[in-house]
């Protein structure tokens, strides 16, 4: 199966009322971009057929945020569930076959090489559905996998339904799925509403093909960080924290020495030269280039500035639009 066999779907219709926010949750920014742009980028270099994006609250807001990207938005009017979310779809995929990759929007961690590793795995196991989990030592919030006793998959229980046995289990849905069309549209159309929550859940689609005597393929996402779902201002600051580290270890491994990483922050789009060092507090944000050799001190902020080789920038300096010279020092030596 080729990518011009998948087509991609993002769920991003919900308020986010953990949030405690005006602003609709898939918007709220990680890492200088919104959330949704953070699962959008990964999905991208999969080059899908078509990708679909679900949106309901603020969905004038959410639409604009998505110019730019090659992408179908479709409003959810009511928001009745993560079932209803799909089935909303239905349309913008008639007459596509294959496989269709679900995403949630406030996902920003999921890496592009495991969301191709997950599709091979559809695709080597040939089942109908295919469900990420991941283990977690507090699972709370999270749908649990049930197994039956001969430990296959059977069916996927929602927290707010979840006995008190079942919430001790700590293997969880990720909330990503490949599902082959159109089974997933055949399958929702007899997902009913009876639970706690009276929505049309998604996840029942495993029960139903259980139901059917078919298999269901499970793909374990070994790094659970990866999966982490923003509901709270907390969980957003993880999100960012994750994101910077993961950028950090990228400029290191290219020759870029930083002190104390975790008080450093360098937005995508920065570009820094090898055997450069940066000290601790240091934010490089905007078009900002820096050379090679070069020495940023502590509690430093460049923004669009361009800076040569071999150059040396003093504690506490804000620089904004800048350009220093090879071989020279801000503030100026006298």
């Amino acid at each position: 199966m080729t990518t011009e066999q998948v087509s991609g779907l993002i769920l991003a219709a919900g308020k986010g009322t953990r949030m405690k926010s005006a602003i609709a949750k898939v918007l709220h920014e990680v890492f200088y971009a919104p959330m949704l742009h953070h699962v959008l980028d990964a999905m991208a270099p999969l080059r899908l057929e078509r990708t679909i994006v679900i949106i309901g609250h603020q969905h004038e807001q959410v639409e604009a945020a998505l110019r730019g990207y090659p992408v179908t938005p479709v409003v959810q009017r009511e928001q009745l569930g993560t079932g209803h979310a799909v089935l909303c779809a239905e349309e913008s995929l008639r007459g596509a076959g294959g496989v269709l990759l679900i995403l949630c929007g406030d996902t920003p961690l999921i890496r592009t090489a495991t969301l191709a590793a997950m599709l091979a795995s559809h695709q080597e196991q040939a089942m109908p559905l295919t469900v990420m989990t991941t283990t977690l030592v507090e699972p709370a919030g999270y749908g649990r996998i049930i197994r039956n006793s001969q430990g296959e998959f059977e069916k996927i229980v929602e927290e707010k339904d979840a006995s008190s046995a079942e919430r001790r289990i700590t293997e969880i849905n990720a909330g990503i799925y490949c599902v082959d069309l159109p089974f997933i549209f055949n399958a929702l159309a007899r997902v009913g509403t009876d639970n706690n929550q009276g929505e049309r859940y998604l996840t029942d689609i495993v029960a139903i093909a259980r139901g059917e005597g078919r298999q269901v393929n499970m793909f374990c996402c070994a790094d659970s960080m990866e999966v982490l779902g923003v509901n709270s201002r907390l969980e957003l600051a993880e999100a960012h924290r994750q994101l910077q580290l993961r950028r950090n270890a990228e400029l290191m491994l290219a020759g870029v020495t930083l002190l104390a990483p975790d008080t450093i922050s360098v937005q995508p789009g920065v570009t820094i030269g090898p055997d450069t060092c940066i000290h601790p507090n240091v934010h490089l944000t905007g078009s900002t280039r820096v050379g090679r050799h070069c020495i940023i001190a502590p509690n430093t902020v460049l923004h669009d500035c361009r800076i040569g080789d071999n150059v040396t920038i003093g504690p506490l300096s804000l620089l904004n639009g800048q350009e220093l010279a090879d071989n020279t020092c801000f503030p100026p030596q006298p």
